[in-house]
């Protein structure tokens, strides 16, 4: 008698969290995180993948100089920041692209379908600039008002404004990330309570979405 091969796991809707830096994601996939959906948040794969040692971090000091690491080994941000959003020399920025992406994105995938849920939010600042769109099948942004994007940005890295608007250009535009956007949401100083009723209307239409995806 045969055994019957187990039966595969099923592939969880994947929604793509994104916005411009200092908009609001992580506030909004707390909400999500609140209501039990796993959330991959990119950027803590990316501090993952160059751990002190990580062959990746060796690569990265190669490139850009030991003056990158701090004194116990690991990844001085602030400095590597310095130098890869220099308007100067743009080049430093597709460098750093190109050493991080592969693993980033394999991090990625892997996290991502991991989970057996209905669906999963997939934190990807970067979600058009590294043409990830493969990975989601439904669009989140979080969208922010230009002049306060500039002040968040600023103020939480304690950055001047040259070093902010660099950062913020070398995004994808505000009006190119709305219109690939399947559902928006409005970033602004109100209460985060204040936002959970469209997180839960959104919730409500995910987990449907994901019955449909996997009937």
């Amino acid at each position: 008698m045969e055994t019957a091969e187990p039966e595969s796991q099923k592939r969880p809707f994947v929604v793509g969290l994104t916005g411009g830096i200092a908009c609001g994601k992580s506030s909004i996939a707390s909400l999500f995180a609140s209501l039990g959906v796993p959330v991959v948040d990119a950027d803590k794969v990316a501090r993952d993948v160059v751990e002190i040692g990580s062959p990746l971090l060796k690569l990265l000091a190669a490139e850009f100089g030991e003056e990158i690491l701090n004194e116990d080994g690991s990844l001085n941000r602030r400095k590597l920041r310095e130098i890869v959003f220099d308007p100067k020399d743009k080049d430093k920025l597709l460098t750093l692209n190109s050493l991080m992406a592969p693993a980033i994105h394999k991090e990625l995938k892997r996290q991502i379908f991991s989970h057996n849920t209905d669906y999963v939010i997939a934190m990807i600042p970067l979600l058009f600039e590294h043409k990830l769109e493969f990975l989601v099948d439904r669009v989140l942004v979080v969208d922010v008002d230009d002049d306060l994007q500039l002040k968040r940005v600023m103020a939480r890295d304690n950055i001047t404004a040259e070093l902010a608007r660099s950062m913020i250009e070398n995004q994808v535009s505000r009006e190119y990330r709305v219109k690939k956007a399947d559902d928006l949401i409005e970033s602004d100083n109100s209460p985060l309570d204040k936002k959970l009723n469209v997180v839960l209307k959104l919730h409500n239409e995910y987990k449907h979405m994901s019955s449909q995806a996997n009937r």
